[in-house]
């Protein structure tokens, strides 16, 4: 697969991850407020009338009785997604109106294992992580702690992109928005290969770039690396500002931005994988080192409250938490996140951590969908404008449960009924996100005659890189072994043709199997290698020591 096809495939899957998809069904709107109908009233009054302004806020749609009805139906809605799909456990939360209308949980923590799901099990967030972060900075805002437009070097000096001039400028906005021109996905390989945050943060300076503000990418480490910078500025770390600002304020007594605070909860639903028909707990996905991204955990009942106060203008229960304009702007359109597929289509926006979209009558929608293809999904949407929110997480890897389920009810809300079928209609959408990234080249069919390997000894040793640091290549019995990362994890390479082989790529970003070619010099010996699934920005060549 071309470079080119490499980036198409991701920005497919940023879409599926942002919750483009899930978009499509119907939403409600809000915006900032307006306040050209006061200006106008401050002018002399004139000789004709003045044309009525719209409010800043489309009025209601839902009725409390479309919404009841709509929720009525959300037990059938689960079910029959559990059904077609096995996906072991999820959990379900309806907020309407400032009241949580729907609270439950289905099925099993761990499939064939004892232990259902219920309102309080903990769920690994994903992505959904990135809107509850961006509402914890919104909180540092509000004191004054930070603004939204600070250059990110303010408060993290050692921080640096490859281009002198943006590492100047990007600010807090530009990371949380994913327009620094950073290419998608930057760093994650790294934390694949077990990098911790910190190498990881200080290496996106070889990334890249893209055209500054003018280019969207979807960027963890991007947006982690700008969290992280708030939580300095504060004098603490992202964990705790985390708790201090929004988790203990709301009284979401089961929600952590540690992994080590998920995996010690006695009530938590572990992650799944499908292998064949059967769904199995076989991964452990740790996302520590992009927890504002990813890594944060959390229960239905918990994250209900947090759509209370996001539907509620930073209000909870009588206390502003989170300053009203601070928490507004992370609900702005900042960049153009997917243009329109067709002359009247729509257009996709992100704004602050989330996707922002717009309906036919101009409402907006806010949401972000979460997905570790270790084994787990996530969505949350909501509809301002209608004080209406859902989140859907579940313990299964991505195949379009969480989407179908919030669009199946909010279709169900305005039409009485889903209008199309949205699990059959999103799932194969995901399937295809999932399998944008493999290699064009089918490693288990080498050409047939192949060009024959050299001795091994032609391929081994110490090779060095920049960004993916030092690669070893030894001989281990009949094996060729490639070690990459800080716990030096080991990749047989199969023969493939001539100087070309493979390997099976593992962690989160894995694509099956992709290529290793050596670079043969004048004297026998290669000099060079590139690995292909670690060259989509054109950093995967390392050099012979």
């Amino acid at each position: 697969m071309s470079r080119l096809d490499q980036a198409r495939a991701r920005r497919l899957r940023s879409a599926v991850g942002l919750g483009l998809i899930a978009a499509l069904a119907g939403g409600g709107c809000t915006g900032p407020a307006d306040t050209s109908s006061a200006a106008i009233h401050k002018v002399a009054a004139p000789t004709s009338p003045l044309p009525t302004v719209p409010p800043a806020q489309p009025p209601p749609r839902l009725t409390r009785a479309k919404v009841d009805a709509a929720v009525d139906r959300l037990d059938g809605v689960v079910r029959d997604a559990m059904r077609r799909t096995g996906v072991p456990g999820v959990a379900v939360g309806v907020v309407h109106d400032d009241e949580v209308l729907y609270l439950k949980g289905f099925g099993e923590r761990k499939a064939g294992a004892e232990g259902k799901v219920g309102p309080d099990t903990v769920f690994q967030l994903a992505s959904v992580s990135k809107p509850v972060a961006s509402t914890v900075v919104a909180a540092a805002v509000g004191e004054k702690t930070v603004g939204w437009d600070d250059p990110v070097v303010e408060h993290s000096p050692g921080f640096a992109l490859k281009d002198p001039w943006v590492t100047r400028h990007v600010t807090l906005a530009d990371l949380f928005s994913h327009r620094s021109g950073l290419p998608d996905h930057s760093g994650d390989l790294l934390e694949d290969l077990g990098y911790d945050r910190s190498y990881i943060l200080g290496h996106l300076r070889y990334e890249p770039l893209a055209p500054f503000r003018a280019s969207y990418a979807y960027t963890n480490f991007g947006l982690t690396e700008a969290a992280v910078a708030v939580a300095r500025a504060a004098g603490t770390s992202w964990e705790n500002l985390s708790a201090d600002k929004l988790y203990r304020p709301l009284g979401m007594d089961s929600t952590s931005s540690s992994f080590a605070d998920y995996e010690k909860a006695g009530n938590k639903a572990v992650t799944h994988v499908k292998q064949g028909d059967t769904w199995q707990a076989e991964f452990v996905r740790d996302a520590d080192a992009q927890s504002p991204a990813g890594g944060a955990s959390s229960t239905v009942r918990d994250m209900t409250k947090w759509l209370r106060l996001q539907l509620g203008n930073g209000e909870f229960e009588g206390r502003q938490v989170v300053d009203a304009d601070a928490l507004d702007e992370t609900h702005l359109p900042h960049i153009v996140s997917e243009p329109p597929h067709a002359p009247a289509g729509r257009t996709g926006f992100y704004g602050l951590g989330w996707n922002v979209g717009y309906d036919d009558q101009g409402r907006l929608k806010l949401g972000h969908s979460g997905a570790f293809a270790l084994g787990a999904a996530t969505s949350v949407t909501l509809l301002p404008s209608e004080n209406l929110g859902i989140v859907v997480l579940t313990n299964g890897a991505p195949i379009g449960v969480p989407e179908a389920i919030v669009s199946t009810f909010l279709d169900t809300a305005q039409t009485g009924g889903p209008t199309v079928d949205w699990l059959t209609f999103i799932g194969p959408l995901i399937q295809q996100a999932a399998a944008g990234d493999r290699s064009e080249t089918d490693y288990t069919k080498p050409p047939a005659p192949r060009a024959p390997a050299r001795a091994d000894g032609a391929y081994t040793g110490t090779y060095a890189n920049d960004f993916y640091g030092p690669m070893t290549v030894s001989a281990q019995g009949d094996d060729l072994v490639m070690q990459l990362g800080p716990k030096k994890q080991r990749f047989t390479l199969r023969h493939y043709d001539g100087d070309t082989f493979s390997y099976r790529t593992t962690g989160e970003n894995a694509v099956g199997l992709s290529g290793v070619t050596f670079g043969v010099g004048s004297d026998g010996r290669a000099d060079k290698v590139r690995v292909e699934n670690l060259d989509t920005t054109g950093l995967g060549t390392f050099t012979k020591k």
